[in-house]
């Protein structure tokens, strides 16, 4: 199978941890025989010195194109450090969910039994957690009529839905529990406000009309942040909308210990979007630290997109046997660090070789960062 790629590597460790991604995805061209044609792209700071825009019409023709984006990361200090940049690389971003109708976040938090210790939460807390988290990502509070009156001293947000845009996400969220344990759960503020009343109204409505086999609960928003940290296990599915759900996938992410583990996706009208929820991290920049998994189960996402679900199972497990074998990057605090390159090397190795990988061989021929 041929697929064409748009590569926006970005700022910071973006290119580095990118690299690493290429390197899985190419053993997975190998293994499998794919065929990724790459179409690079500027994107954020780096539009900005080369072209004076964070999203160049270039970056956005190439990602029209694609059948997927794989993403790095934006941002640098010169911009977010300067109070009076009118154009700033975040702006790329945002331009690119416009552009590229990303309408639905797809954020998935795994805890991996090697690295509970990480967690700020008792381990009995957090051990067996895999939750899917769907925020709506085109709508609401975020995009809705806004104003402030400085003379009369007020200022007002709306937050505005119409039911096919909850019906649209609805759908993903329905499907993607039907593959996992199927249980949805709604959060909103439905006691409270209007848009969560249209909220529950159509998910329900939906659900018993399309999907009758997954069982569909609801937890006010309040509630469900203190039930991500009491009971993370008792969740499957959460859909929400997109003040809440840009909350509470924050929230989440800290229940793995590491930003640098958390991959996402961003589900398009065009097409989708792949990257890690991490930052630039400007001062790893060349440092050879920075973590890769998130990169690297990102493009597993990608690949399950376009329907190569095995090859996508193939990654994760991988970067599960790397972790369990106690490798990772330094702030991981594991038995074996290697650098940033080092672990795209070997979860690279892992994939290409499979039930043959050798973890005792390979390692007695590469150096730690201790």
């Amino acid at each position: 199978m041929k697929k064409n790629i748009a590569l926006l590597a970005g700022d910071g460790i973006g290119p580095e941890v990118i690299d690493q991604a290429l390197k899985v995805l190419g053993a997975i061209e190998k293994r499998f025989g794919h065929s990724f044609e790459y179409h690079p792209g500027d994107v954020g700071a780096i539009a900005i010195d080369n072209t004076g825009s964070p999203l160049p019409q270039a970056t956005l023709d190439v990602c029209l194109a694609a059948d997927a984006i794989l993403f790095g990361a934006i941002g640098d200090p010169k911009y977010d450090n300067d109070p009076n940049a009118t154009v700033r690389p975040e702006q790329g971003l945002l331009g690119l969910r416009k552009a590229m109708g990303l309408f639905a976040n797809i954020r998935p938090v795994t805890t991996y039994p090697t690295l509970i210790h990480l967690s700020p939460l008792k381990e009995e807390k957090v051990t067996g957690v895999d939750l899917l988290i769907l925020r709506e990502l085109t709508g609401g509070i975020y995009f809705g009529d806004k104003g402030w009156n400085k003379e009369e001293g007020n200022a007002y947000d709306t937050c505005f839905y119409k039911v096919d845009e909850i019906e649209r996400i609805s759908k993903l969220a329905f499907e993607y529990a039907k593959i996992r344990r199927n249980k949805v759960t709604l959060v909103d503020k439905a006691n409270v406000l209007e848009s969560s009343r249209l909220w529950r109204d159509t998910v329900t409505k939906y659900a018993a009309a399309n999907y009758p086999e997954v069982e569909l609960d609801f937890m006010f928003v309040d509630n469900a942040a203190m039930q991500l940290i009491q009971f993370p296990k008792q969740f499957d599915v959460i859909l929400t909308s997109n003040m809440f759900g840009d909350i509470l996938s924050d929230e989440a992410s800290v229940l793995p210990g590491s930003m640098g583990l958390l991959p996402s996706a961003s589900i398009g009208v065009h097409t989708s979007m792949f990257e890690p929820i991490h930052g630039s991290f400007p001062q790893g920049t060349g440092k050879n630290i920075a973590n890769p998994m998130a990169t690297i189960l990102s493009a597993a996402m990608m690949l399950e997109s376009i329907e190569m679900v095995k090859e996508a199972q193939v990654i994760r497990q991988a970067v599960k046997d790397v972790l369990e074998k106690g490798i990772g990057t330094p702030e991981l605090a594991p038995s074996i660090p290697l650098g940033c390159k080092e672990v795209g090397d070997i979860v690279t190795a892992v994939v290409a070789e499979g039930d043959d990988f050798s973890f005792n061989s390979y390692l007695a021929n590469v150096s730690t960062t201790a």
